[in-house]
């Protein structure tokens, strides 16, 4: 359970571009200083994009990014960001489970950005865009009317709507649609798992419950306007970037760059690890210790087949469970990543009842064809989930798991035929059997 409900929850829902928590989210006097009356409205102001590494929180993890306003006339000197959220919001778990968690937005000076970054250690870089004084006052107003209660808040999704994708989404709008225009031709050879993986790399166990979590749509390939998710990716997309002004000039979008900060941290790999390996050794391990504890149940003994059925059993509740989570994630939530998963064929709903016959069968002979036939179609189902890889319209990157799980579904499977032989009989045939052999020992 951990691994799913950290990876998937925390490891998507609250981890790409979030702010710490906080229960505040008071923009600051910038956004309705007037403007210059001795030149164009907006000739005073300077927008910027800002962008912070990664942290050591699930939730920093992604980076993050928000956008400065710096106004020569009054001398304030605010950041906006989309990233915030808070643990004591009502119903926040409920909203947090069914994909209906809400952020919003939050404004404070550079001093406390900076202080905030260096306490954390992330980076942060300043890129100053090339906006005509029109264009400025536009960011400046929209921000405003942002910070109204009523528009304060937004349904957060970590893959189409996060901090990045608002900040990526005032920009494009502010320069007529061009952004999108530029960044949504060109195409990336990232995905979203590729990307989610490669932040999450540190965490083993949120790494692998998200990549259960995720489906078929994690898998497409990404445009650039899709890949800026991510504020570093977004960062680094911007720098090629040239708009077309209203007089016809056309001139880059970034007008100049400047590093604030350099944490003291390794830098975030370029790709993912590829846990395929990883995941087949764990895999054959498990199914190493059910193959030894039916080899050694064979014999009868009532501690060994105990034990395989206290293993086996273990083993498919924990799979019953996920495949579970799977689905209600799949067609109960607004999690849309979740939906189309082919895990679901690794994590079969249906072991769940295997769970329940399997102790059965093993130890007092009842259930036996309801285990047979359960173990079977498990294991079946799973190495169907393999074979639909060699189709062309299955393209869920889901090797890792497979590794991990295939090994011992298929052990389960041939264990319970081999320490059910023995009792396909009834209860009451097998206790008519023994009593014979005693009459005739007796004899």
């Amino acid at each position: 359970m951990r691994l799913f409900a950290l990876g998937l929850s925390l490891g998507l829902s609250m981890a790409l571009g979030a702010q710490a928590p906080a229960a505040v989210a008071t923009p600051q006097s910038s956004v309705s200083a007037p403007q210059s009356p001795a030149g164009e409205p907006g000739s005073d102001l300077t927008i910027h994009l800002m962008t912070m590494g990664d942290g050591d929180q699930i939730w920093e993890r992604f980076g993050h990014n928000a956008i400065r306003i710096v106004n020569a006339t009054t001398g304030t000197d605010s950041v906006f960001n989309w990233g915030t959220f808070d643990f004591k919001q009502p119903n926040f778990l409920r909203r947090f489970m069914t994909g209906n968690t809400l952020y919003w937005m939050r404004g404070e000076t550079i001093a406390e950005t900076m202080e905030n970054y260096h306490y954390l250690n992330r980076s942060v870089w300043n890129q100053e865009l090339d906006l005509t004084p029109a264009e400025r006052v536009a960011i400046k107003d929209f921000i405003a009317w942002n910070a109204r209660p009523e528009n304060l808040y937004y349904r957060y999704d970590y893959y189409n709507d996060n901090c990045s994708t608002r900040v990526r989404d005032v920009l494009d709008r502010i320069v007529g649609g061009q952004l999108k225009e530029r960044l949504g031709s060109r195409l990336t050879t990232g995905t979203y798992r590729f990307h989610t993986q490669r932040a999450l790399q540190w965490d083993r166990a949120v790494a692998l419950g998200t990549n259960i979590g995720l489906g078929e749509l994690a898998d497409r390939p990404l445009t650039e306007w899709q890949a800026s998710f991510l504020p570093a990716q977004l960062m680094e997309f911007v720098k090629g970037v040239r708009i077309r002004r209203s007089d016809g000039a056309v001139r880059p979008l970034v007008k100049a760059e400047q590093t604030l900060f350099t944490a003291q941290r390794p830098l975030l790999p370029a790709i993912p690890p590829d846990t395929t390996v990883r995941n087949l050794i764990i895999g054959v391990a498990i199914a190493a210790a059910l193959f030894l504890s039916a080899f050694w149940a064979r014999g009868g003994g009532r501690l060994p087949r105990t034990t395989f059925a206290t293993l086996a059993t273990t083993w498919a509740a924990l799979n019953g469970i996920l495949g579970v989570i799977l689905i209600v994630g799949w067609t109960a939530t607004r999690h849309v990543f979740m939906v189309r998963n082919e895990n679901v064929l690794q994590f079969d709903p249906l072991a769940l009842a295997l769970a329940v016959v399997l102790p059965l069968a093993i130890s007092r002979g009842k259930s036996v064809n309801a285990a047979r036939t359960l173990s079977t179609i498990v294991a079946v189902v799973a190495v169907v989930g393999l074979a639909m890889q060699l189709l062309p319209w299955f393209n869920q990157t889901n090797g890792a798991v497979m590794a991990l799980t295939l090994p011992a579904h298929l052990t389960v499977a041939w264990a319970v035929r081999v320490l059910t032989g023995a009792t396909e009989l009834s209860p009451d045939r097998h206790t008519a059997a023994a009593r014979a052999a005693v009459s005739r020992s007796a004899a």
